[in-house]
């Protein structure tokens, strides 16, 4: 295994601070084994084309992540990356050609290693196969796998002759959900699904076992069910305590935003506030409900950060339909049913005087003034240039989902042609991934000097897991932003 290595940190305070280090997972061979009967269980709304996504779209993403990461293992070198052999290795975790960076860590490589430790790969062998229901004997067998090949096959469900043992998580992809940095802790999520329960128990035992985190050990935040969750009815109680981490934002030092969707219920907001408090890594904590709808999903699907005075947001989140006396469907509708968008904030000192926000736009101004000390005003771009019909539609393709690689260079999808009009109305660049690359190789771009731009990435495949770069990216070093 690894040896701790005592220059590695984990600090993200903020949304857009220039990244560092980032956990990522590239598209694996379950996902090419999702089937249309069981899609929606493992929370797929259709079945992608695997060598697309990997080739074709994925293969962008990490290369962008490296030339601004780690740019000695891609400058200068694309032309062989971009060879045949080249381009199948390089992103192919466990091969002798694959890229191995320490800034843009492949999730499958930590757990390979973690497993080379035998006590580790017989507990973690064992809780899977409790979870997933093998035989006594597979679980033998599993044991007594090769590291590389187990990591493998815990993620695909599928053994070295193609046969699957038990199902994919093709989820572990989105790399966000399974955990958020908090300045220098890492608060774990509690999936909402039973299709995500497997890829929170392999992250629990590289956070806790992997020697790169060992120093961190007693910074991971674990979120308790409710006191005697048992004892409720039904198979899947109203008291859940659940949390995912698109529902986490980390937008300054002192200020954490959660929330309440259809992956992270009020119990689990509850006792991620508790926990962030009682360990003193924020001082305070915004909680937006939001509506519980499969489109929404998570708080990163519908705004996320671009710069400290520059948000991207879905409008009809941002402005909750206003209360009208007159109108009898206030009346003949419950409240939630309203679809209307709430914000509270908690802070440590006085938490049982929360503070209401009008709207999540009032909020995310008095972030960027009050939290970031914008010396600008706050700008807001909407999904879709804010016009019916493209702003849901394009929300649904993660026009609000996108990953700040450094403040105002955000990563977004190349379909989203409206919200795109609204990023050039903003005053942004607009590049092609594929001519940046070709721009940065050249050194006529330079990744340190790069400004305000919109950076297009493929996603004829991609879009259709539903999940954009935020979403697939898990931040654990970024550097604090400069005032």
């Amino acid at each position: 295994m690894s040896e701790q290595n005592p220059n590695f940190k984990v600090s993200v305070n903020t949304e857009i601070g220039r990244l560092r280090k980032l956990l990522i997972h590239s598209p694996d061979s379950g996902l090419g084994k999702v089937v249309p009967s069981k899609a929606q269980d493992w929370l797929f709304e259709d079945i992608v084309h695997l060598d697309t996504i990997r080739k074709g779209e994925y293969d962008y993403y990490i290369k962008l992540l490296m030339y601004f990461l780690d740019p000695e293992k891609i400058k200068g070198k694309l032309a062989q990356i971009d060879s045949e052999e080249g381009n199948r290795n390089f992103y192919k975790p466990n091969h002798p050609d694959f890229h191995n960076s320490t800034s843009v860590i492949e999730i499958q490589n930590l757990l390979s290693e973690m497993l080379e430790n035998e006590s580790i790969r017989k507990k973690l062998v064992a809780a899977v196969c409790a979870i997933e229901g093998c035989t006594y004997k597979v679980q033998m067998e599993l044991t007594n796998t090769d590291p590389k090949e187990l990591a493998e096959i815990f993620i695909s469900g599928t053994l070295a002759n193609d046969i699957m043992i038990f199902a994919p998580i093709p989820n572990l992809i989105f790399t966000r959900d399974v955990g958020t940095t908090i300045n220098n802790h890492i608060l774990l999520n509690k999936p909402a699904k039973k299709a995500r329960v497997r890829e929170t128990l392999l992250m629990r035992y590289i956070f806790f076992n992997h020697p790169l985190f060992e120093s961190y050990r007693n910074n991971i935040l674990e979120i308790p069910d409710v006191t005697m969750h048992f004892l409720r009815p039904g198979d899947e109680p109203t008291f859940s305590t659940t949390l995912e981490g698109g529902d986490v934002m980390m937008v300054s030092q002192n200020h954490v935003l959660i929330g309440c969707s259809e992956r992270t219920s009020e119990h689990g907001a509850n006792e991620a506030i508790k926990l962030l408090f009682d360990n003193d890594v924020v001082e305070k904590v915004t909680v937006v409900k939001i509506p519980s709808k499969r489109d929404y999903m998570h708080l990163d699907t519908v705004f996320t950060q671009v710069k400290r005075n520059t948000w991207v947001i879905l409008n009809s989140i941002a402005h909750s339909p206003k209360f009208n006396p007159y109108e009898p469907i206030n009346f003949l509708k419950e409240p939630e049913k309203l679809e209307a968008t709430t914000a509270i904030q908690f802070t440590k000192a006085n938490p049982q005087a929360p503070k209401h926000f009008e709207h999540v736009e009032a909020l995310l101004n008095d972030i960027s003034q009050n939290d970031l000390k914008s010396n600008e005003p706050t700008k807001i771009i909407y999904s879709g240039n804010n016009q019916f019909p493209y702003d849901s539609r394009e929300q649904w393709t993660d026009s609000c989902n996108l990953l700040a690689i450094k403040e105002g260079v955000v990563l977004g999808y190349d379909r989203n042609d409206k919200t795109v009009e609204a990023f050039k109305a903003a005053g942004f660049n607009v590049v092609d991934v594929k001519d940046l690359i070709q721009d940065l190789e050249s050194g006529k771009v330079d990744a340190e000097t790069l400004t305000d731009t919109l950076i297009l990435m493929p996603s004829a495949e991609l879009s259709r897991a539903r999940g954009g770069f935020h979403c697939m990216s898990l931040p654990i070093l970024r550097d604090n932003l400069v005032h």
